[in-house]
């Protein structure tokens, strides 16, 4: 029955479902659809989807990536906001009955609960997804604070957030988001992807990115959330030095600044230095001085 019709990703298959529901492009959503079903097989690929997988996909549009995913793995759980694709899903999934499609809100969903509802006694877990460039960095966020042990975050985003992701210390792509998501995942970025393979075309190209959970933490932090608040406060000016921004968020008194600077030579860190020349154990190490010195 998967055989009688070309993959939903083929440009004729994806006009014909469009022309079919009379469907529009909702640019308040980030909807663009992949056309390019080798693109497809390359992130399947990438991901190692194997047939025991359970994956979550997020934004599944008209399921192009759906499909292939559901080729390989054991149940695909995708989860869609726009209620009109719902009827074009039900349709175009229908050969799959390894595919559940549930009308949600990733942000606002439950997701522990939609996976003991849906994917249980889940032996591997893997998020698959195609995001709107709009959204992304709240949705890797979320995904990461939820405490759910996923086995791979796979993902395609705007090119360069992949790079801000991937970023290394000292490079102008590396922000508080490459710290957040380094301290807890290893960051790869297999491939990119072209605008052009698809509709309605998008204004920038593309980038494959796979989060995997680090096997050992180098240093953790007395308090993850703690950890997080500091980072971002020191990323707020970035052009401002490590110093400047540390007496922005915890003050300018007297007996404040001097444990601020017996920190920074404890570390060994000049208050000159900016926080994007801080490496993620850099960091950490600095949460927990401050901590130590009753400053954090």
């Amino acid at each position: 029955m998967t055989d009688k019709f070309p993959d939903i990703a083929s440009p004729l298959r994806t006009k014909a479902i469009m022309n079919t529901y009379g469907l529009t492009f909702k640019k308040s959503l980030g909807q663009n659809f992949l056309t390019d079903v080798n693109v497809l097989k390359k992130i399947v690929s990438a991901a190692k989807i194997a047939e025991n997988d359970d994956v979550i996909e997020i934004g599944p549009g008209i399921g192009a990536l759906t499909e292939q995913l559901a080729k390989g793995a054991h149940r695909v759980l995708a989860l869609e906001l726009d209620k009109r694709l719902l009827p074009v899903l039900a349709e175009t999934l229908a050969p799959y009955d390894n595919v559940k499609v549930l009308h949600q809100d990733v942000l606002k969903a439950d997701l522990e609960n939609l996976l003991a509802e849906n994917l249980k006694n889940s032996t591997s877990l893997k998020v698959v997804a195609n995001l709107p460039y709009y959204i992304t960095s709240p949705i890797i966020l979320y995904l990461l604070n939820t405490g759910i042990k996923f086995d791979a975050l796979v993902v395609m985003m705007q090119k360069e957030v992949a790079e801000r992701l991937s970023a290394l210390p000292g490079t102008k792509a590396y922000g508080s988001l490459s710290v957040r998501v380094q301290y807890q995942m290893k960051v790869k970025t297999p491939f990119a992807v072209s605008r052009t393979v698809f509709i309605p075309q998008p204004n920038v190209d593309s980038a494959i990115v796979v989060l995997t959970p680090l096997r050992a933490k180098s240093a953790v932090p007395f308090d993850e959330a703690a950890f997080f608040k500091l980072v971002r406060g020191c990323f707020a000016h970035r052009r401002k030095s490590l110093w400047n921004n540390l007496k922005s968020i915890f003050g300018k008194e007297e007996h404040t600044k001097e444990s601020l600077s017996e920190a920074l030579s404890e570390l060994n860190l000049s208050p000159q230095i900016r926080a994007e020349n801080l490496s993620v154990t850099e960091f950490v190490f600095l949460t927990n001085k401050l901590h130590e010195l009753k400053v954090l």
